[in-house]
């Protein structure tokens, strides 16, 4: 059925709930895995001058390299998880793309079967104000998702 799942993760405790589905899904099905995380872009307002501080080019550096080292902490445990589960897995991690943008590349470049993530669940207003990276995966990708709450 699935052959290469593609796990979402940012390290919280909720996606937490979300890789430890994905791996006991790929476990069950025989299928090999790739986990990723996303850095997204570093925030920067246009009217920051205006109204607060204005991010300086070392600012943007020590993001960069946080996020980074995020990534390796979140990836390192996660392939940890995978192997004690005898899970076939890889990891990624993206720079400088937004979430779900990332998402659905990383699951066309792999070649991914199945997408699986974990959601908020949000509606209403929640949703309008904080987005949704799941919504944007969901409208965008070419292949299943297994959304996780």
């Amino acid at each position: 059925m699935y052959t290469h799942v593609l796990i979402a993760t940012d390290g919280s405790e909720l996606a937490q709930k979300g890789l430890d589905h994905g791996l006991s899904l790929a476990k069950g099905i025989g299928a090999k895995v790739t986990v990723m995380n996303v850095t997204e872009p570093a925030p920067i307002f246009a009217s920051a001058g205006m109204y607060g501080p204005v991010a300086t080019a070392e600012d943007i550096v020590s993001y960069q390299r946080a996020g980074e080292e995020y990534g390796a902490k979140v990836l390192t445990a996660a392939k940890a998880e995978a192997d004690r589960l005898g899970v076939n897995a890889d990891t990624v991690h993206v720079e400088e793309m937004w979430a779900a943008e990332a998402i659905n590349q990383i699951a066309q470049d792999k070649g991914c079967d199945l997408i699986v993530m974990a959601s908020h669940g949000r509606r209403g207003l929640g949703r309008l104000i904080l987005g949704s990276q799941t919504v944007d995966v969901l409208t965008n990708s070419k292949v299943p998702v297994l959304v996780v709450r």
